[in-house]
């Protein structure tokens, strides 16, 4: 993995999101989500598993995923999960929230001469 260059804090507080970006298109199963984030950060970040069943057990809690038990014919049974109508909604509302204080932190750390 390359070497970090982003403030990990602002990552692990939008775990949650990031994972529920990935069951917007489909359900899917731990190992899968994690190599799908690997994969859309171009190999910059590795979700660890104990975060990621961590991220999962609380976002069921909140009703805002639900789990299913896969038919697979061969191999061990995989866990599946997908989103629901209010973990579509939360998705949405991060979203919304980042970009808005994306652009108010753009807004404050910017340097402009005057003159």
């Amino acid at each position: 993995m390359e070497e970090t260059a982003y403030n990990s804090d602002l990552v692990r507080g939008s775990i949650d999101t990031i994972i529920l970006s990935v069951l917007m298109l489909r359900d899917n199963y731990g190992y899968q989500i994690i190599k799908e984030i690997y994969q859309k950060s171009e190999s910059r970040f590795e979700l660890k598993e104990p975060t990621l069943y961590s991220s999962l057990r609380r976002l069921e809690k909140q009703n805002m995923i639900e789990s299913y038990w896969g038919e697979e014919t061969q191999g061990g049974r995989r866990k599946y999960y997908r989103i629901t109508e209010l973990g579509r909604a939360l998705y949405q509302k991060n979203c919304d929230e980042w970009e808005s204080a994306r652009d108010l932190i753009d807004r404050l750390i910017r340097v402009e001469n005057e003159g």
